[in-house]
Order: C-alpha cells, then sequence, then structure tokens
C-alpha cells in the first residue's frame, strides 16, 4: 500500500489541479474581465464609442461585403473580425456576417455595394454603409443610428455669413460635415426671401453678417425668440449690423474690442487669440476639459433677467483685457477693461410648456474651417448643438488624442539597457546555474 501512495497523492493533485482550472474556467466565463496596458490603449475603445453603444438598445447586424484575400491588406475579414471585436466586447449582441462580392454578385447588387471592404450596419430597420473602416466611422454610423429624431438646422444666409458647407478658411464646412454625420440635417434660409423661419427647424445657426441686416429680417429672428426657437449666435469682432435688437432682446452685453490673452502669447500663438480653460458645471461641458481657443473674441456679459436662466460655458483670459485700439503686448490701464471674461453663455426659458435653449459665442472664428480643429473647438461646438437640439445623449466624452507610439531613450538609459542584457543578464544566469550546480553536488 505504501508502494502506491506517492502514486496516489499525485493523482490527487492533478484532480485537484484539474478541478480548480474548471472552476477558474467557469468564472472567467460568467465574469469576464481584460485589462488593456498598452500605452494607446489600442485594444480598448474610446469612450465616447462605448456610450454610442450604450444608446443601442436592441442587436446591431454589420455586414461586410469583402474578398476572402486583398491584394494589399491581405486577410481582409481576419482584419475586421478584430477590430468589430473591440465592440462586440461591449455589446454582445453585434453580429458579423460576410458576403463575398465576387461569388454573390447579386446580394452586392441589391444593397448598392460600391467597393471591395464596403460595410453595411444596421439598426432598428435602418442603415449605415461605411467605406473606411476605423473607430470613427463605425462609432459616428453607430451614433447616427442611435440619433433617430428628425433634428433640422437652419443657416442664416444672405448677407455674407460663413457657409455651413463651405471649403474656404472663414466656412463652418467642417462642422457641418460632423453634424451630417450625426444625423442632422443642415438647410440655409434667407429671411429677406423666406415669410418665416419654419417651425420644424430644431434651431437656428445665426453667423454674424457682413452687411446691414433689413429691421424686416431681424424681426422674423426676434419672432423665433419670442416663439420659443433655439438659437446658436456665433459673434464676430465687428459691428452687429443690426442685430441690436436680438443682444437687446437676450438682455446680453457685446463689449466693444477684442479679448487679449497673455497665457495665448506664452503658448507661442497670435495674442488675439483668446484661450478657453474654464468651463463651469453644465450639460455641454460635462466631462470636457480640452483647451479652446477663441481668435478676436468679444467679451459677453448677461444682465439681470427674471426671465433667462443663464450660464457660463466658457471662461477665459484670466490676466487678459479687452482693447479696442489694436492688439498690444501690456495692458493700459486707463483704455483697456480686466479679465476675466465670458467666452461663451446659455440662456433658457420656459415657453409655451417647452424650453427654449440659447447660445451665444463671443468668437465666429471658433468654428471656422481654419480653427475648428485647435484644442477642442469642434467638440465643443458639436457639444453646444446636441444641448441645444436636446440631445444631452449625444454629448460624450471625446476621443483622446493619440500618444506616440515611438520609445525615445536618452544615451544614460540606453547604456543602462544595453549593460543590463550584456552584461547582468548573463552574469545573473551564469550566478544561478552555478547555484543550481553547488546544490545537486551537496
Amino acid at each position: 500500500m505504501k508502494r502506491f501512495l506517492p502514486l496516489l497523492k499525485r493523482i490527487v493533485t492533478l484532480l485537484l489541479v484539474l478541478a480548480a482550472a474548471g472552476a477558474l474556467f467557469q468564472v472567467a466565463a460568467r465574469y469576464p474581465a481584460q485589462w488593456d496596458v498598452t500605452q494607446n490603449a489600442l485594444n480598448s475603445l474610446e469612450p465616447g464609442s462605448v456610450e454610442a453603444l450604450a444608446m443601442l438598445q436592441g442587436p446591431v447586424k454589420i455586414t461586410v461585403y469583402a474578398t476572402e484575400q486583398d491584394a494589399q491588406l491581405g486577410d481582409m475579414r481576419k482584419l475586421i473580425r478584430e477590430f468589430v471585436a473591440l465592440y462586440q466586447r461591449y455589446k454582445p449582441d453585434i453580429t458579423l456576417a460576410f458576403v463575398d462580392p465576387v461569388k454573390d454578385a447579386e446580394a452586392m447588387r441589391k444593397a448598392t455595394i460600391k467597393g471591395n471592404g464596403e460595410m453595411v450596419v444596421e439598426f432598428a430597420g435602418r442603415s449605415e454603409h461605411i467605406t473606411t473602416l476605423n473607430e470613427q466611422t463605425l462609432s459616428g454610423a453607430l451614433l447616427r443610428l442611435a440619433h433617430s429624431k428628425d433634428q433640422l438646422l437652419m443657416y442664416v444666409g444672405g448677407h455674407g455669413e460663413r457657409n455651413r458647407d463651405g471649403i474656404a478658411n472663414h466656412d463652418l464646412g467642417e462642422v457641418g460635415s460632423r453634424l451630417q454625420q450625426l444625423g442632422y440635417r443642415t438647410s440655409s434660409i434667407n429671411l429677406a426671401v423666406a415669410q418665416d423661419i419654419p417651425a420644424n427647424a430644431s434651431m437656428l445657426v445665426l453667423t454674424h453678417p457682413q452687411t446691414q441686416m433689413l429691421p424686416g429680417e431681424v424681426k422674423k429672428l426676434l419672432r423665433h425668440i419670442d416663439n420659443g426657437g433655439n438659437l446658436l449666435w456665433l459673434v464676430d469682432a465687428e459691428p452687429l449690423r443690426g442685430l441690436e435688437p436680438l443682444a437687446e432682446k437676450l438682455s446680453l452685453t457685446v463689449m466693444p474690442g477684442v479679448v487679449i490673452d497673455p497665457a495665448a502669447q506664452d503658448m507661442n500663438v497670435p495674442p488675439n487669440w483668446a484661450l478657453g480653460t474654464g468651463y463651469p458645471p453644465h450639460a455641454v461641458t460635462r466631462n470636457f476639459d480640452l483647451v479652446t481657443v477663441f481668435p478676436d473674441a468679444r467679451a459677453l456679459g448677461i444682465e439681470q433677467d427674471d426671465d433667462w436662466r443663464t450660464h457660463i460655458l466658457v471662461e477665459g483670459a484670466a490676466q487678459g483685457w479687452v482693447s479696442d485700439h489694436g492688439v498690444d503686448k501690456r495692458m493700459d490701464k486707463n483704455r483697456d477693461i480686466p479679465g476675466p471674461f465670458s467666452l461663451a453663455v446659455a440662456l433658457q426659458r420656459s415657453v409655451n410648456d417647452r424650453e427654449q435653449r440659447i447660445v451665444v459665442v463671443g468668437s465666429g472664428a471658433f468654428l471656422a474651417n481654419v480653427y475648428s480643429g485647435n484644442g477642442g473647438n469642434l467638440d465643443l461646438g458639436i457639444g453646444m448643438v446636441n444641448w441645444l437640439a436636446n440631445e444631452e445623449r449625444l454629448i460624450t466624452v471625446q476621443p483622446h488624442a493619440a500618444k506616440d507610439a515611438q520609445i525615445v531613450f536618452s544615451k544614460n538609459q540606453l547604456a543602462a539597457l544595453s549593460v543590463s542584457f550584456l552584461v547582468v543578464f548573463p552574469l545573473l544566469l551564469v550566478a544561478m546555474g552555478a547555484l543550481q550546480w553547488w546544490r545537486r553536488k551537496h
């Protein structure tokens, strides 16, 4: 019996190990957990993508029309599976299917597929086509599918205002394109021709006119406000050109001159840029901590009015001033007004049993094509529109800038690594081998 005791112990130990492994497998299957330790979080989705998935209450079907092999990418389907698996980790009811466009040309024709690798994302009876696969395009498609409301944004035109889909530096084509990706419809309206602002417009976008607005046009704007219409007003450092009654209606004061921000000068950017660094708590700025820039900004003031509930969205130029006599590197205490200043404000009130929302930004260039890519300008602008359209759920945490994937070492660090790998580690292995030899011998 003693002869079989060691064997029995080994069998019992093996059974215990197998039982422990089975228990761990069951726990892992029931409570899966993953940790992404890569510097760039390459194996995880951005918070905004995760929130987009949370909005989709129901299954999502993804159909990819791709051949098994691609001349440049190789096994394209494997790459797509691995990418979509990131989304399936957060939303298991995403299904992925492949169709070979060469073998099934009829299915490709019915789905109006134009190229190899095109993807169709379906949710709740609606679909989106994607031709470029990355997190921005797929998450954007999911956001559009989650955004089921038919929201119409109307841009006031006819006086040289910034073009909603223009490509010039001063136009708003970049933000307009992003809004369309989110499912918004955009249109222009000329108040000199239109009888009135349509009631189905979710909000009105007003940029600075380059010519004087007619009194009749301003009356239509005021009527839009009186009826409870929402408004995004981008103010430039120019005369209001007939919009003074609108500012009075909103109890808004636009200080003459331009905000000068020494903090911008310290960052080696033009001194006529004001940096937005303070974001008081509000739905628009929830979880927002990016620096924004406001070129040629006007300082905004809100007078006390019982009708409106006012909120400061962006503060800046704490050590700056407002100058109406040019851009100076030093403040003129006799003429200039010291900061800090409100660079963007929000107003709310109840009209006809609904909440009216208005946002005024003291810089029309804030969302212009040439400046929208600076800091968090575009993200903040999209957040403003989402709030005005009563789509707070689309105000998500924006993706962070990708970190540099290269590893850079100093000369001392390289020397330490070289010594470690070429000298220290081999000596340690020799020492461990010698220790083992000594133990066996004795």
